[in-house]
């Protein structure tokens, strides 16, 4: 659950070892090194090779994981999956109604992980490529902005106009404290998601509407794809999502209510305490040089006709629209209240669920 990051000393990094809060391990139903494509079962994206540990994507090696002597301890492992602890540890359930929990009890028995070294970039080839951005290509794109100061925003939902009042407000915040070039980097979760989430390709469509409408500014943002499937893992996860972005380049993280939260597979409450997410991140070991920006809650003024920060002492002037209702209004053909999103980023939205419909 740990892997290697970087800090910052003056113009260069060193590199340090902190705890990411997930397991990143590629599950394998067969024990023995010579693994072939049967024994990682339906992993067909990613397998290991047969000479060593290798991991390719039709029949090319992209990555090997090498058994290498560290002082006493190995690089790499091959361990036991014990799916009930692991569920219980990184979830707190083991609950297979969880779709991620469900996962890791039909994947394989085995694990295996450790440091690899990248031999060639993977491409999925899906026209999306070229927001596939490495850290250091992120790095260096927000250097050639003139940032000096980096915001991160991670969202799995299409942009509406309460997320852009926080990400604007955000820069101002930064621009009020003496930063004289702050920049957004919009960083949509480009893994797994749930069936009924809004699949990538349009959410990144649907980003580049709000951009093109200038409900964000371009000049001001970078839109790139972060590669992480969504595990719903609540307050575990959002460490790994927020450690993640300081090898970006991110000095502030924008974190959400109830982040990679879900409802209980049975209760449908919240499974996790929408306010735990960013307890938890205030108090994080190796977060040091990442400020964590606090979410406040944005919801329809009708008075207004647009979206605002919510006042509780004014509560019948709001209107709640959550991302199930947002949905159900673009798949039933519905439009929004005026000001809820950019049009044409609505009308992306819209014309995917109308697509739907016709399948």
């Amino acid at each position: 659950m740990g892997s290697s990051s970087f800090r910052r000393l003056g113009d260069a990094f060193e590199r340090v070892y902190a705890r990411k809060g997930v397991a990143a391990v590629l599950a394998l139903w067969n024990p023995d090194r010579r693994w072939n494509d049967e024994s990682v079962g339906s992993n067909r994206f990613a397998h290991i090779g047969r000479r060593s540990n290798e991991i390719r994507r039709r029949g090319s090696v992209h990555v090997e994981i090498r058994r290498k002597e560290r002082g006493n301890h190995e690089k790499s492992r091959n361990l036991r999956a014990q799916k009930e602890e692991r569920c219980c540890r990184q979830w707190g359930t083991c609950n297979q109604g969880h779709p991620y929990v469900k996962m890791v009890f039909e994947s394989g028995d085995w694990l295996v992980g450790g440091e690899l070294d990248v031999l060639e970039r993977i491409m999925w080839n899906d026209g999306l490529d070229e927001y596939r951005k490495t850290p250091l290509e992120l790095r260096a794109e927000l250097k050639k902005k003139g940032a000096d100061a980096v915001f991160a925003f991670q969202l799995r939902n299409p942009v509406h106009n309460g997320h852009a009042l926080l990400m604007t407000d955000t820069h101002k915040m930064l621009v009020e404290r003496g930063y004289k070039n702050p920049v957004l980097l919009l960083h949509p979760l480009g893994g797994w998601t749930k069936a009924d989430d809004v699949p990538l390709s349009v959410r990144i469509r649907q980003h580049h509407a709000v951009l093109e409408e200038k409900v964000l500014d371009p000049d001001k943002t970078v839109l790139a794809i972060f590669p992480s499937p969504m595990m719903y893992a609540g307050p575990t996860e959002v460490q790994w999502h927020a450690k993640a972005r300081v090898a970006a380049g991110a000095t502030f993280y924008i974190v959400g209510r109830d982040p990679a939260g879900m409802p209980h597979p049975d209760t449908k409450e919240n499974l996790y305490n929408p306010n735990h997410g960013r307890e938890v991140l205030q108090m994080a070991p190796g977060l040091t040089q990442l400020e964590i920006v606090p979410f406040r809650v944005a919801a329809y003024n009708t008075k207004l006709g647009q979206m605002d920060f919510y006042d509780p002492e004014r509560q019948e002037d709001f209107l709640f629209i959550s991302g199930t209702k947002m949905r159900h209004l673009a798949r039933t053909g519905q439009e929004p209240p005026d000001g809820f999103m950019a049009p044409t980023a609505w009308k992306v939205l819209a014309n995917y669920y109308k697509s739907l419909q016709k399948e």
